[in-house]
């Protein structure tokens, strides 16, 4: 409990006092830490369900008046420059981080470390971060981003050592809800320029870097797909006219739209607008994409073009046994009239992988309940509700009057239910078209809800609480019968959500009430000083959940150490592109 004479630190302070020496926590208590290690988002409570809905509606609704891009155009318009001491550099590339703090703080903690070994390669901490969307979650609030996303950065990095490492940050769409506010203040426009130990290097919310050997790096906000502002393509316009024939580019995007535009044939229309526009003229190459979003890593390999998702920076995991194993990118039903020239890329690399991710899927029965404990409260109100209203109907029978009278209840609390499980069946994006599918499993799942209402209230008809005098038998519907049938319906939740994920539907949900925590992932790049990219995907089969404060004092040390050492290794083997 915190006393009146209690000031609780916050990450923010050094921020604001850079001239403050922060203090090495001596244990894990929040007031030590000056933040609150927070548990993984319960993707489906109730209120966050609602509340998310209304921010994805807004976005889509409002989301040009929240534009703050156009805004940018006053701010810097600065190109970068990264090189290491030895002419090439090391790059670290970390996407959809800002979640429970096992996860985000596991990764932190090997990014923050001075040297990894990961199956025999001795891998050196990266001179420049790139983080590549969704730093928090479930939105863009303040709190939200210093204690899911900042403050474990701070943790595992609590000053900057000599080398002075530097992040970039993409914007993605959890960090758009608030029109990019909190994320301008945290990575462009800080006072004194640093990221816990990195040194945050860009100007706006979109960035370009140069690197080694004709390299170069380029951030893109493209505002969940939407078109790029008048701005950003100025601004990189002046970088193309630094881009000649040799030129490799690296294009760090907010969402992986070449596997999103399977479902909606738009979704990749901006990145293929911004190549076709910006680079192709130029003679430069796009040799890499990068990605997050979808919160696990994949890679389709073209002849000339590597698109990569790496999202396992600490949001729940997303599956990998439902991506495509060919696309072609552009689609060719976009209805752009000028895309350009249609690709195949097969899907070489995955992790985890397929068989590992449908396992995880059966893991909904254990997990849903009691990761979202307000979700089978809702589902046991709902079923409580049912079962009184067919109670009294049943009750009533006799009277034709009365039948009338208790059905109405029973009718609208029938439509709610159908209703409400027909609508929970969606696509896996909101542009996503519905298909019969969709309406036969919602329709569906609805029907086996008003079933098992049904054999509820046959089973408490013949129980003795339904003649106690009333109002108690409300009373224990409410006490005994709610929780239990909650508990029995979020297991046939369970059973839909796994059922509906071999059909493609629902499969984001599947795997969001879950939360799974482990199977994360990050990428660790080299540039050699001759142009060759080498690509490091260290996955991270388990992450810690006990943590020790560390006996290293040194300033650079990170706080937090895992009791259990994590053990990194590779995805799939080191990708070499000449």
């Amino acid at each position: 409990m915190i006393g009146s004479g209690t000031t609780l630190r916050r990450v923010s302070d050094e921020r604001d006092h850079p001239e403050r020496a922060v203090p090495r926590p001596r244990s894990t208590d929040p007031l030590e830490l000056g933040f609150t290690p927070r548990k993984p988002v319960p993707w489906l409570a109730p209120f966050l369900l609602i509340s998310t809905g209304i921010r994805t509606l807004l976005a889509v609704l409002f989301g040009a008046y929240l534009d703050k891009r156009e805004l940018q155009n006053a701010f810097g318009d600065d190109v970068f420059r990264q090189v290491g001491p030895d002419g090439g550099v090391w790059l670290d590339y970390v996407a959809d981080l800002g979640d429970g703090f096992n996860a985000t703080y596991s990764v932190a903690y090997l990014l923050a470390q001075a040297e990894l070994t990961v199956d025999g390669h001795r891998l050196p901490r990266a001179q420049t971060l790139v983080m590549g969307g969704d730093q928090v979650y479930p939105s863009a609030a303040y709190a939200s981003y210093e204690d899911r996303c900042k403050g474990p950065y701070q943790a595992a990095l609590p000053v900057m050592p000599p080398e002075q490492p530097t992040l970039f940050a993409v914007p993605g769409n959890h960090d758009w809800y608030d029109g990019l506010t909190a994320f301008l203040r945290l990575f462009v426009r800080s006072r004194d320029r640093n990221f816990a130990g990195w040194r945050t290097g860009q100007s706006r919310s979109y960035f370009a870097v140069e690197l080694p050997a004709g390299w170069w790096l380029l951030g893109v906000d493209d505002q969940s797909g939407s078109y790029l502002d008048d701005p950003q393509l100025a601004y990189f316009d002046e970088v193309a006219r630094r881009l000649d024939p040799e030129s490799k580019v690296i294009i760090a995007a907010p969402a992986p739209t070449w596997v999103k535009a399977a479902d909606d044939p738009t979704a990749y229309d901006s990145i293929d607008y911004f190549i076709r526009t910006i680079i192709d003229p130029t003679g430069a190459q796009v040799r890499l994409l990068l990605s997050g979003d979808l919160h696990h890593y994949a890679r389709y390999a073209g002849t000339d073009r590597q698109l990569i998702t790496c999202g396992g920076g600490g949001a729940y995991l997303y599956p990998t046994h439902k991506l495509p194993e060919r696309i072609e990118v552009p689609p060719r039903d976009t209805p752009t009239r000028r895309a350009s020239r249609t690709q195949p890329y097969d899907l070489v690399a995955r992790y985890p992988d397929a068989a590992r991710s449908r396992r995880y899927g059966w893991g909904i029965f254990g997990r849903l309940p009691f990761r979202n404990p307000g979700f089978a409260t809702l589902l046991g109100t709902l079923h409580t509700l049912l079962m009184l209203a067919m109670a009294g109907t049943t009750a009533n029978w006799a009277d034709s009057t009365s039948q009338r009278l208790f059905s109405v209840p029973l009718v609208v609390m029938v439509l709610v239910t159908v209703v409400a499980a027909a609508l929970f069946a969606k696509p896996p994006s909101v542009s996503g078209k519905r298909h019969a599918r969709h309406w036969i499993l919602g329709v569906g799942h609805g029907v086996t809800h008003v079933a098992l209402a049904a054999a509820g209230t046959w089973v408490w008809l013949s129980l003795p609480f339904y003649h106690w005098p009333w109002p108690l038998p409300a009373v224990a519907a409410a006490v005994l019968y709610g929780p239990v049938i909650g508990l029995v319906a979020s297991q046939l939740v369970a059973a839909y959500l796994l059922v509906a994920g071999w059909f493609g539907v629902n499969v984001n949900e599947l795997f969001a009430g879950q939360g799974i925590e482990d199977s994360k992932a990050f990428l660790r790049l080299r540039i050699d000083p001759d142009g060759t990219l080498t690509i490091y995907p260290i996955a991270v089969d388990r992450v810690s959940r006990d943590w020790q404060i560390n006996p290293d004092q040194a300033p650079a040390a990170s706080w937090l150490t895992p009791k259990t050492p994590l053990t990194p290794r590779l995805a799939e083997p080191p990708i070499t592109l000449p």
